[in-house]
């Protein structure tokens, strides 16, 4: 895989960021910042700053909270900046409890107090904030941008970039896969071969490309860069990698998965998948496929490296912030009702190769990726927009 080095992108500018991604504001903005605390009482007086645990919350602090208080000669317009805290979901996308902290350790309400008084809300979290706060800036009218797991690496490579670059690049890339069929995703692991097809049906690819602009409210998920789809049914079965290193096979039938199979390490995590699986089917459906198409350097997370040219990543579960209709309420516990990235990607599955990549369009089988590299085919295709020099294929 291409992967740039740290040193070849431009150090974190804010101003550039927040104007790149929502225009420049005829008016001021009055803007907040939401972070997740495991205990709301950590927000009053910020005395969670400096704790080596919540680095991602001191992020928001150092390179957030502070610059926009001194952004009264900024191009970016800010009118009042606030900080608040609710309590950390623990899981993917999960909808927050609705009370909050300011910094004075008053309780507020998200629905009443914050999400109506902001014209643009940032979430900088540790767990995915991005499928709740888009259904609430639907009701409410704000626009926002969710950069949960945010490091010193992503701030100045994936967050450093010109979005409107990132847009151009990603509309090119979704040319050549709208439309599809279904794809086809070889892996490989532990000596053997699985395969999961997953149907598209003509559908529109969409694109997660940081641009939101004033006029429609909306939510961006930082970095961006990728083309998906909501998938319409998938069949076959793909291995998984927990956190520990232990791997399953998951099956699937009729766009769900149905059962874990153990292939290696501690079998009660498969187990507990099982009763999962078993308790809450919603969790088990395929309410994703995405393709990462930024050139970016791994981070070691997944907000920034499921959008590196070359991986793949499927997701289970809630889909509604995508254009998808599993919605929370049809998950059996609201604990479940999360959105669950399982990213492919060299650093992230070691054990794992996704061998294969076949898009199924027009009548058409044409492999787009091989062990993670682009074909000749696909670099054809996108040559307008990649560098396609750097890629070892054509090397």
């Amino acid at each position: 895989m291409y992967t740039p080095q740290l040193n070849e992108f431009p150090k974190f500018n804010l101003t550039n960021l927040l104007t790149t991604c929502f225009g420049v504001p005829a008016i001021e903005h009055r803007v907040c910042i939401l972070i997740d605390l495991p205990d709301l009482s950590l927000m009053q007086n910020f005395s969670f700053v400096n704790d080596e645990n919540l680095k991602v919350q001191n992020h928001a602090v150092s390179q957030f909270l502070e610059p926009l208080r001194g952004f009264s000669g900024s191009e970016f317009k800010v009118s009042n900046i606030e900080m608040f805290a609710f309590k950390t979901t623990f899981g993917s996308n999960l909808d927050p409890d609705d009370e909050a902290s300011d910094d004075k350790g008053n309780i507020l309400s998200l629905d009443r107090d914050i999400y109506p008084n902001y014209d643009i809300i940032l979430a900088i979290t540790d767990f995915s904030l991005t499928a709740p706060l888009t259904a609430k800036a639907k009701v409410h009218g704000f626009r926002g941008a969710t950069l949960h797991g945010l490091n010193d690496i992503i701030l100045n490579s994936g967050l450093s970039v010109d979005y409107n670059q990132i847009s151009q690049q990603a509309e090119v890339f979704r040319k050549v896969l709208t439309n599809s069929d279904s794809f086809n995703i070889s892996f490989e692991t532990l000596g053997t071969s699985y395969t999961l097809d997953i149907h598209c049906n003509k559908q529109e690819a969409q694109k997660s490309h940081g641009l939101c602009p004033e006029g429609k409210p909306d939510v961006a998920n930082l970095p961006a860069g990728e083309v998906y789809f909501v998938p319409e049914g998938a069949d076959g079965s793909f291995p998984f990698r927990y956190s520990d290193g232990t791997l399953a096979e998951m099956v699937v039938v009729n766009g769900k998965i149905i059962e874990a199979k153990f292939l290696r390490g501690n079998i009660e995590k498969v187990n507990s998948r099982n009763q999962q699986l078993s308790d809450d089917p919603a969790t088990g459906i395929i309410g994703e496929l995405g393709f990462g198409t930024q050139l970016l350097p791994f981070s070691g997370k997944d907000i920034q490296d499921e959008k590196i040219f070359g991986t793949c990543h499927v997701a289970t579960g809630r889909s509604d912030h995508l254009g998808g209709n599993l919605t929370p309420d049809l998950f059996n516990s609201k604990m479940n009702a999360s959105h669950d990235d399982i990213l492919y990607a060299p650093p992230k599955t070691p054990e794992i190769t996704v061998t294969s990549v076949k898009m199924h369009k027009n009548g058409d089988s044409i492999e787009i990726f091989s062990s993670y590299e682009p074909t000749p085919w696909l670099l054809d295709q996108i040559s307008t927009a990649y560098p396609v020099e750097c890629f070892s294929v054509l090397s």
